[in-house]
């Protein structure tokens, strides 16, 4: 069993960090890093690519709506052709430091409210899988499986990644539960754990409604914001290397 382990970095600005991106990039396999928009600044976004390349980390961007206030967390309304260009930019600008440092982006994944728009609305996603492609056909997306991002991906004769969000809650339909609805983040560390053992080993995973689904991925992420993340990393990829799994960057896979 080969499993990429990733998460979002670089999620700070200026002098401010939420996270411990140095000590979590030991132990993850793939970065998704922001890109200014919802975080992020150039010398954040300069550090975290050298940060992946010197661990030999894939390296995905981390695209947002323009929501450094809200974090990336609210929709904002806008054109298609503006979005892409919005998208455009932001990959642009991680490429460039990714190419001074030796390394390339292999990977992206929308954060926030693009994010589960992307997965949800169909004409989002068009303009997501659209701009990224336009920019680098040979670039994979993190996608929920049976979402609308995947689809539009595919359509367009792109590559896939699929994708579980270790702590998050799930509804039914594969979406992300909304973060106020009950069930919608799990905060205990032994339950993260096991319930991606179990995405791992059984392909299933039970809803915030009780409900089971089918949950096929080759990528998990952890959030570098939560609380504790670090010693989660190290925790669970003890446990996958306990079942003989092998933690793998998307580009192994």
């Amino acid at each position: 069993m080969k499993i990429d382990i990733n998460s979002d970095m670089g999620e700070g600005f200026g002098p401010y960090s939420i996270a411990d991106d140095a000590a979590l990039m030991g132990q993850i396999s793939s970065a998704n890093v922001a890109c200014g928009y919802h975080a992020g600044d150039p010398m954040i976004m300069e550090r975290t690519v050298r940060l992946a390349r010197e661990h030999g980390v894939d390296l995905g961007a981390h695209v947002s709506f323009p929501d450094r206030m809200g974090f990336g967390r609210r929709k904002l309304e806008m054109d298609l052709d503006e979005l892409e260009a919005h998208i455009l930019y932001q990959i642009g600008a991680l490429d460039a430091f990714a190419r001074r440092a030796g390394h390339g982006i292999t990977h992206m994944n929308p954060h926030g409210a693009l994010g589960n728009l992307a997965s949800s609305d169909p004409a989002i996603a068009e303009a997501v899988a659209r701009a990224t492609m336009d920019f680098d056909p040979e670039i994979a997306f993190l996608v929920l499986p049976g979402s609308a991002l995947e689809r539009a991906a595919l359509e367009r004769g792109g590559k896939v990644i699929r994708l579980f969000l270790a702590d998050r809650g799930y509804t039914p339909d594969g979406q992300l539960a909304p973060r106020n609805q009950a069930g919608a983040l799990i905060k205990n560390e032994t339950e993260v754990v096991e319930r991606v053992i179990r995405v791992l080993l059984e392909r299933k995973l039970t809803c915030v409604t009780g409900e089971e689904i089918e949950m096929p991925v080759q990528s998990v992420l952890l959030h570098s914001d939560t609380p504790g993340a670090v010693a989660l990393a190290t925790r669970l990829r003890q446990a996958i290397a306990n079942r003989g799994g092998e933690i793998v960057p998307l580009t192994a896979q």
